[in-house]
């Protein structure tokens, strides 16, 4: 018997070497680009200087991961918003947590 499990957690794929740049010329070409693009630069800004005091890209890659999940989750979130769904029976969040401290 081993104390090791039976499995192995298998880390997701790196994004390509490329996949930064790709993400910013698309999220430029989106018709969100004017709050989009300086959401994007200052989030890979900030994995950019964890990646330099850590010495792992893995903050880079989240960053590109979390930006193309967004950018692919687009136009369902369109297509809900263009749906004339009516959302005036809901509560908000705040009212029902309080304010914040």
């Amino acid at each position: 018997m081993t104390a090791q499990p039976d499995y192995t957690a298998v880390p997701p794929p790196a994004p390509a070497p490329a996949a930064a740049a790709q993400l910013l010329a698309q999220l430029r070409d989106d018709r969100r680009a004017d709050t989009w693009v300086p959401a994007f630069e200052r989030d890979w800004a900030k994995a950019l200087d964890d990646s330099r005091h850590s010495y792992s890209l893995t903050p880079l890659h989240d960053v590109v991961r979390t930006w193309q999940m967004r950018l692919a989750a687009a136009p369902a979130v369109d297509a809900y918003m263009d749906s004339g769904r009516d959302e005036t029976g809901f509560v908000d969040l705040a009212d029902v947590l309080g304010a914040r401290r």
